[in-house]
């Protein structure tokens, strides 16, 4: 962990700070197959300090390893907002600036060939897009060395059904369709 990483977990840049119960700084090794961005943590993610370890993460990954044979070892795991938003909401854009440069530095530590980003929250954020994960999920975008892609939050899935879980199953099809490429 670089020396700017190692005082993530003291943090006081935003409002978040003071609710929250701790900063979720990412998990996984340093040279991932893949690296995946969701939006902030919820609950049970404040709760025990890891990204993804709720329903939306069991989705998340069985998804990943039923379509593109991923497990969560392989795959570095961290939000654009490292605190849990009050109520789970949405992180507001102070918020998302404050910790931009923590996923900037998550960057420049943990290298792969790609990335995975959840919702629109973490596509805005991470590539730039404009649009809805409605248009943009699927779209395979250049990222650092690799390249990416967004598909919808696994927890729009829990709330949308089946039909939002075919559509992420296709993503990552696309997204192994990339590692394969490698």
């Amino acid at each position: 962990m670089s020396r700017d990483l190692a005082e993530l977990p003291t943090c006081t840049r935003c409002a978040l700070s003071v609710s929250r119960q701790r900063v979720v700084v990412g998990s996984g090794p340093s040279r991932p197959a893949l690296v995946v961005i969701g939006e902030a943590p919820g609950r049970h993610e404040d709760e025990g300090g890891e990204p993804f370890v709720g329903r939306s993460g069991r989705l998340l990954f069985a998804l990943l390893e039923g379509e593109v044979g991923l497990v969560r070892s392989d795959c570095f795991v961290t939000n654009v907002v490292k605190c849990r938003p009050p109520a789970n909401r949405t992180p507001s854009r102070g918020e998302l600036s404050a910790c931009r440069p923590w996923l900037s530095e998550q960057f420049e530590v943990v290298k792969a060939p790609l990335v995975l980003v959840l919702g629109n929250t973490a596509a805005r954020a991470v590539f730039g897009f404009n649009e809805g994960i409605g248009v943009t999920h699927g779209r395979v975008v250049p990222w650092g060395n690799g390249r990416g892609l967004a598909t919808y939050h696994p927890a729009a899935a829990l709330r949308g059904g089946p039909s939002v879980v075919d559509v992420m199953r296709a993503d990552l099809r696309i997204l192994k369709s990339l590692a394969e490429l490698k």
